[in-house]
Parts: structure tokens; sequence; C-alpha cells
């Protein structure tokens, strides 16, 4: 689980983040990034997976708990690249990412928040 700062949690957030238009994707995975932040807040960070991907909410949950292990551990390393200079991402899940390890999910948000 992530700590407390770096949670988005708003739907306005989410909106506004989506609203900019900068995205990536890799993998199944989708990543958006909102502005770029001027002061030294943390970036907060959302993950999303549509009821339309999956019926089921366990296959779509066990998604979002891939996404967002494999950030905090990036966060952990470090390795986050340039993602640190937004205020706000989102990461979104398709169904193309549904089959995939936990190796490949890390991968594929890791190839974007380099591109980013």
């Amino acid at each position: 689980m992530l700590p407390k700062p770096y949670r988005l949690k708003k739907r306005s957030a989410f909106k506004a983040t989506y609203k900019v238009k900068n995205s990536s994707h890799s993998g199944g995975v989708t990543l958006f990034a909102g502005i770029s932040k001027k002061d030294d807040c943390p970036t907060k960070v959302g993950f999303v997976v549509s009821k339309k991907v999956h019926k089921r909410a366990v296959k779509r949950n066990r998604l979002k708990r891939l996404m967002r292990e494999s950030y905090r551990l990036l966060l952990k390393d470090g390795t986050v690249g340039n993602s640190q200079k937004f205020m706000s991402l989102v990461f979104v899940g398709s169904d193309r990412a549904l089959g995939k390890n936990f190796s490949e999910i890390h991968h594929s948000i890791k190839k974007m928040l380099e591109k980013i």
C-alpha cells in the first residue's frame, strides 16, 4: 500500500489529470501524467481498472494491487525517473493486462515511467 501522502483520491483530481492528455501506454497499462509541479509536494498516484475491463471485482482489484505494488517498489528504489516532476499520475489497466504476472506489469510500469 502506498503511504497516505502519495494517494490520489478525489474525483476532481483524476479528471484534472485526464484533461492534460499527457499519456503513455505499454503492455496493457496506460499512464496519464498531470501538470508539472512547482512546489515540493509529493507526486500523487491513482490506479484505475474499469468495470468494462472485467465483470469480477476480484480480477480488477488484483490488477490494481499489482500496479500499486510495482509503483511502490520503484518509489522505494528511487527509480521512478522523471515522474516526480508531475503533480499527479494515473495508471489505467486494460483487459490486455489481466492475465499478466507481476514481473510483466512491473516491466511495463518501469518502461512508461522512464519514457514520460
